[in-house]
């Protein structure tokens, strides 16, 4: 067989590989910081797997959904499935999770009661004013039986549906970066991770209660609903969800992120 035939027969036996026998790039959406990072981490794993992460920083929540949709990315990684289903029934993406990752806790932070049977009847708690983690902070005290609220309220419930509150329970709403610097001045504050570890607290040590990490808020990989059964898609998720990429979260971040898996 002539040189021009064996290349010609290789290629073609190439060609009739599975996928992901040959790199394939795929470009992952994601907010800078601890989202980012942790792709890093991914990239050797998948690189063993066939596949090249490009990872692009956004820097709001609103970009990446867009950017997916549109097909300027292939996958993201930044948001919960609250986050996700609204932006699906307000824009009509065509995405959907393939995978739950990490989780940033939410805490109740209080400098006057060191845990929550501690709280007094009558206390005042700061919750954020925004409709998604002011719900959160509301299901938050539901999961720890401070109070409870309407039946089929979803994930953005106010004050207003609260239906059992036996310590009468008093709430200020405050923009959500507020919550370190009014906790002198509650009993507790209800503060995200962000804001609080930039306020000085130890999201970890300082809370005297957190979100369950498999809760409603964990975070996920999105991809578009027409690719979501792609061998790239497996590939990622197991590269994702590694034992390695487990260590690095755990030793990286000292619990501050959580993983789901």
């Amino acid at each position: 067989m002539s040189l021009k035939k064996l290349g010609l027969a290789a290629l073609l036996s190439l060609a009739s590989l599975p996928a992901l026998a040959q790199t394939q790039t795929i470009r992952i959406g994601a907010t800078p910081g601890p989202h980012a990072q942790i792709l890093e981490a991914v990239k050797p794993i998948a690189a063993q797997k066939g596949l090249e992460i490009k990872i692009v920083e956004f820097s709001d929540y609103v970009v990446p959904n867009t950017a997916l949709a549109a097909g300027d990315i292939e996958a993201n990684s930044f948001q919960n499935q609250p986050y996700l289903d609204n932006q699906v029934a307000d824009r009509g993406f065509k995405i959907e999770s393939v995978a739950l990752t990490v989780n940033f806790p939410i805490g109740i932070y209080s400098k006057k009661h060191k845990s929550l049977e501690e709280m007094p009847n009558g206390a005042t708690i700061s919750i954020p004013n925004d409709p998604t983690n002011g719900g959160r902070a509301l299901i938050l005290l539901q999961d720890k039986g401070l109070i409870k609220l309407k039946e089929g309220v979803g994930y953005k419930p106010t004050p207003l549906d609260i239906t059992e509150n036996p310590k009468k329970l008093k709430f200020v709403e405050i923009e959500a970066a507020q919550g370190p610097r009014v906790l002198p001045d509650v009993d507790a504050a209800i503060i995200n991770t962000n804001y609080a570890t930039s306020g000085g607290l130890d999201p970890v040590k300082d809370p005297i209660a957190r979100e369950n990490p498999k809760g409603p808020y964990v975070n996920l990989i999105a991809v578009r609903s027409e690719d979501k059964d792609k061998p790239w898609v497996k590939a990622l998720v197991e590269s994702y969800r590694s034992p390695e990429v487990k260590k690095f979260v755990e030793e990286t971040f000292k619990g501050s992120v959580l993983t789901s898996w």
